[in-house]
């Protein structure tokens, strides 16, 4: 019995294998989300690379080490003008300027949109669904053509910012078949505004379910055949999205069910526990850790290689990259960060081990 069912497993492998067209993807992506930077510049940090010289310029020097596409959060109308247009396209030049990629991230909200937080814009929080819908186009439009006019089209872009529940609730939250179809709508007024103005421009749908199979097959199942995109998206944080067996096992099954690229646009890993600032950080304990992943330096380093490892291994060669999050995030004397801890420089700015792993992408 077990040796027919052995048979019977690398037979369906096989089928899987023939029936998946190889991608064309040749490009591994080192990437890394710098959003904060322009503030933490302001606010005078500074850091040092592993010789102990300071590197006045952080992009050029994320450069050197691999680093080949920069992620950008845009937020719609912020308070403080904090990851607005203006603030995005003056970035966006300096990375074009390095000859780098941008992934431009709409949240379609004034502040933070992530599965806790899908708040929409105040200028939007009135209307109606048509004109919600209408409003997402002429924005996704007029922001494209502004990267466009300026020479910095964003190689890729993501509609919506770890939707697994939906953007701009309540009115696109999947809580019923109502939801679904909002959803879709909204998801296809974004992509249409994208396709128009900037036809080489990548779209990709963003979850936050790294380490969650049943929730990324249920979400991607929803919107395969009505909603026009390139590249399957997935955060993937170890103290919320489980082991890297799991990250593995949803990979794989994405790739297989749905034979698109896959993204990790989001990832990260402490480099210690302790925090250098009053700011709650979401990590701080041992339970947040893999068994086999300490909070040191060579810790971090190690997790940033297995999970690469783990897209390398994608089934074929589905696994585009990753973006690690924030890896620049560091406390200043003007501001506290809630992230301190899982950057890949320290507390004073010098450069930390794990930033090796981009040099894969040297070669």
């Amino acid at each position: 019995m077990m040796k027919i069912r052995w048979i019977l497993w690398v037979g369906c492998v096989l089928i899987w294998s023939i029936y998946i067209p190889t991608t064309t993807q040749t490009r591994f992506i080192c990437g890394a989300d710098v959003s904060s930077l322009a503030h933490i510049e302001a606010d005078g940090a500074i850091f040092y690379d592993e010789n102990g010289v300071i590197q006045t310029d952080l992009l050029a020097y994320l450069k050197t080490q691999g680093v080949n596409m920069i992620r950008l959060r845009l937020w719609h109308t912020p308070a403080d003008a904090m990851y607005d247009l203006d603030y995005n396209l003056a970035l966006a030049s300096r990375i074009h300027a390095l000859g780098m990629g941008i992934l431009l991230d709409f949240h379609y909200s004034d502040t933070w949109a992530d599965p806790a937080n899908q708040i929409k814009p105040r200028a939007w929080a009135n209307l109606s669904f048509d004109d919600i819908r209408q409003a997402l186009y002429d924005y996704t439009k007029e922001v494209m053509t502004a990267f466009i006019s300026q020479d910095t089209p964003p190689a890729m872009v993501q509609i919506g910012n770890e939707i697994s529940g939906g953007m701009l609730w309540d009115t696109g939250r999947v809580r019923d078949e109502r939801g679904w179809s909002n959803l879709i709508g909204l998801l296809n007024a974004g992509v249409d505004a994208v396709r128009e103005t900037s036809p080489d421009t990548q779209i990709v749908i963003h979850l936050d379910t790294g380490g969650n199979r049943h929730a990324s097959v249920w979400f991607f199942d929803h919107i395969i055949n009505a909603v026009d995109f390139d590249i399957i998206g997935l955060s993937y944080y170890p103290w919320w999205s489980g082991r890297l067996t799991q990250l593995s096992a949803n990979i794989n099954i994405l790739a297989y069910r749905y034979e698109k690229p896959i993204l990790i646009v989001e990832t990260a890993y402490p480099w210690t526990l302790t925090w250098a600032d009053d700011v709650h950080n979401p990590v701080g304990s041992d339970d947040h850790l893999l068994a086999d992943y300490p909070a040191n330096p060579q810790g971090q380093q190690a997790f940033l290689q297995a999970v690469i490892e783990v897209i390398q291994n994608t089934p074929n060669h589905l696994g585009m990259g990753f973006f690690y999050w924030e890896p620049a995030f560091i406390p200043t004397s003007e501001r506290g960060s809630p992230w301190e801890n899982l950057t890949q420089f320290d507390f004073e700015g010098r450069v930390l081990p794990s930033i090796q792993m981009y040099q894969i992408c040297l070669s």
